[in-house]
């Protein structure tokens, strides 16, 4: 499955798998022509790094340059892009990904560096040191968390956990969810139920939001948390049809119909969670432990907040995965290699680190950070022990090597709501859904080879 080591990425093997249809990469190549490498001007080295604006920021490209003696320039994170900037052999040197979804990926298309002897050599990444959630950014060539590490998450949450307003729960006379042990998705929905709140028809508080970090990956996982697999055994092929699975569309769909929270057919006008939540206006978020970044920001808001364990199906296994683990990876043909891994040592292990811990967005992905998240007020510290046990159930859901993630989010997306919008069974559903993805599956072995 795995290309020769060393081959050339072939432009085959990406555009017909990214989201928007990559076949403008060509096109885009002129806008592209970066420097990645080299000498910056006045002297030092310098690096590309592609991510999000407010991944890296001036402050702390500033603080690059003088602690490091290294100059970043970002180019902004796009698939497209990269894909061009891939193929003419001039990419950046560190690049963003979702450890989850991204990984198997890209290591499949043998563009993505093996970091094992960078972190067998670093004395600021010891893989001693390193949490088992950035197992996500491993792959053996079959099965992801096994395997040579391609890259590194920046921080991570349990992404199944929720967080929940104790105020909004005494309103609506519900009882609190335990902080420890996990309440079932049939449980959690009836608890949204209660909780919504409507004026004139329309919704003034949201009973709960359970929406992952994207249907792709909250699908993938409801399904294990079934007791399934959404992939078959060699990943080449999706099945909704499953029990575990139809059970998994079941609940989700469910969700949508009972309008508690956002989805597709009712989008959330501040369009992610956190506003929402911090205006009092959602009483359930399953975000995870990094939206608590947002809520210490105000004390008030932290004072009545909650984190809870990720449900589980009744008879179903415990389990609490990252969804994301987003971080970097660096290309295979990087032309500045060193610079960029003490970039990524600094950016994973020194002072950038270090604040993203304190901040509390997202459970720092080195052990030996852990104690620098927020534990000084008694909201922290009920935060902190709620996270701290969730640890011990702690797993990677594999996800598939033949198709990138944002592809299938295109199809899921297409066909979703009417399922949701009660035009179509659940049944129906499943089966369309097999159809589109396993088109886009069947497409990208054959690329893979």
């Amino acid at each position: 499955m795995r290309a020769h080591p060393g081959a050339p990425p072939s432009r085959r093997r990406f555009l017909a798998l990214s989201a928007g249809g990559a076949a403008a990469g060509a096109a885009a190549l002129s806008g592209c022509a970066l420097s990645t490498a080299g000498a910056a001007p006045g002297g030092g080295e310098s690096i590309t790094m592609m991510v999000e604006l407010d991944d890296v920021s001036p402050e702390l490209i500033k603080q690059a340059q003088k602690e490091l003696g290294i100059r970043i320039t970002v180019v902004k994170n796009d698939i497209t892009r990269l894909i061009a900037m891939l193929t003419s052999g001039n990419p950046p040197d560190l690049v963003r990904g979702l450890g989850a979804l991204d990984a198997p990926y890209f290591a499949a298309r043998s563009v993505a560096e093996d970091l094992d002897p960078y972190f067998a050599k670093s004395t600021i990444l010891r893989t001693d040191d390193l949490d088992p959630a950035n197992d996500v950014w491993r792959f053996d060539g079959t099965t992801q968390g096994k395997g040579p590490r391609y890259g590194m998450a920046k921080d991570f949450s349990q992404d199944a956990m929720f967080w929940y307003n104790t105020a909004l729960f005494d309103k609506a006379g519900v009882d609190y969810p335990s902080e420890t042990e996990p309440i079932t998705y049939e449980e959690w929905l009836e608890n949204a139920k209660r909780l919504v709140q409507r004026k004139n028809g329309q919704t003034t508080v949201y009973g709960g939001s359970y929406n992952g970090v994207n249907l792709t990956v909250l699908l993938t996982n409801l399904t294990a948390a079934a007791g399934g697999s959404l992939f078959s055994e060699d990943f080449s092929r999706v099945d909704f049809t499953t029990p575990e699975a139809r059970k998994a569309l079941t609940w989700y769909v469910e969700y949508a119909r009972t309008r508690v929270g956002p989805s597709l057919i009712q989008p959330n006008p501040d369009t992610w969670d956190g506003p929402t939540f911090v205006a009092n206006r959602m009483a359930m978020s399953g975000s995870g432990y990094w939206l608590g970044g947002m809520i210490n920001e105000d004390p008030k808001v932290a004072a009545v907040s909650r984190l809870a364990p990720a449900p589980v199906f009744a008879g179903g296994p415990r389990l609490s995965s990252c969804q994301a683990g987003t971080g970097l990876w660096m290309p295979k043909k990087a032309r500045n290699k060193d610079a960029a891994w003490r970039v990524f040592e600094w950016f994973f292990g020194e002072a950038p680190a270090k604040g993203r811990a304190e901040g509390g967005w997202g459970i720092p992905t080195l052990k030996s950070l852990r104690p620098l998240m927020p534990q000084k007020e008694d909201y922290h510290k009920r935060v902190f022990k709620a996270q701290e046990a969730e640890l011990e159930h702690f797993s990677v859901t594999p996800f598939t090597p033949y198709a990138k993630w944002d592809a299938f989010e295109a199809l899921i997306n297409q066909v979703l709501p009417a399922a949701m919008n009660g035009q179509i069974s659940v049944d129906t559903l499943a089966g369309r859904l097999n159809s589109a993805l396993n088109e886009q599956l069947k497409r990208g072995k054959e690329q893979v080879g």
